[in-house]
């Protein structure tokens, strides 16, 4: 038994000094570094790209919020959790699922008539929630759908708000990555400053 304990102490000096090294090492030189790394490439993400209005922090351009009870505001996609970060999630339904059908048709419906255009008009993303229900762009298209409405509803030049539009369409992410998009967000906040 004699002979066992000093390798037992070997183990757990080892053991010791290899906790010690990786928590010095991945708890808190990789964090420093990643946490410096962002500010310097990507410092306006690694702070959660707050959107000012009038020296106010009123929003992230990473978070979708509800502007459906404001018609002189851009509308962004249906949310599956209602705009809540906490429920972030899809709905999970299929493409033939009925209640995903019924929820369209409802969806298609309701925008037709608040932009007042015939229903064949409406684009996909005006219908569909997007995976996160937190998503705060729609396509050039759907913002496109909503300049009549918001430039009747804030009294503003149609001109005026084509050329909002078209300062807060983003391209594709690295030129050839996903689909032009509009940051509702930062589009309403556009539209609140010049107010």
């Amino acid at each position: 038994m004699s002979s066992r304990l000093p390798a037992t102490f070997r183990q757990f000096g080892v053991a010791t000094r290899a906790i010690a090294i990786f928590t010095l090492a991945l708890g808190v030189i990789y964090p420093l570094a990643m946490t410096g790394a962002a500010q310097v490439l990507f410092h306006d993400n690694a702070n959660g790209s707050v959107i000012q209005v009038d020296g106010k922090d009123v929003a992230s351009d990473l978070i979708g919020q509800d502007y459906s009870k404001d018609p002189s505001l851009f509308q962004t996609r249906p949310s599956a959790v209602d705009y809540d970060a906490a429920g972030s999630a899809a709905s999970q339904y299929g493409p033939n699922n009925k209640e995903l059908e019924d929820l369209i048709a409802k969806r298609r419906a309701a925008v037709a008539k608040l932009e007042g255009v015939d229903p064949s008009q409406v684009p996909a993303d005006a219908l569909t929630a997007s995976g996160s229900g937190l998503d705060p762009a729609i396509s050039p298209a759907y913002a496109a759908l909503q300049v009549n409405r918001v430039a009747r509803e804030r009294g503003l030049d149609v001109a005026k708000v084509q050329q909002l539009v078209k300062e807060n369409t983003q391209g594709r992410t690295l030129g050839f990555l996903g689909e032009p998009r509009v940051n509702v967000v930062t589009l309403n906040a556009d539209l609140a400053a010049m107010n």
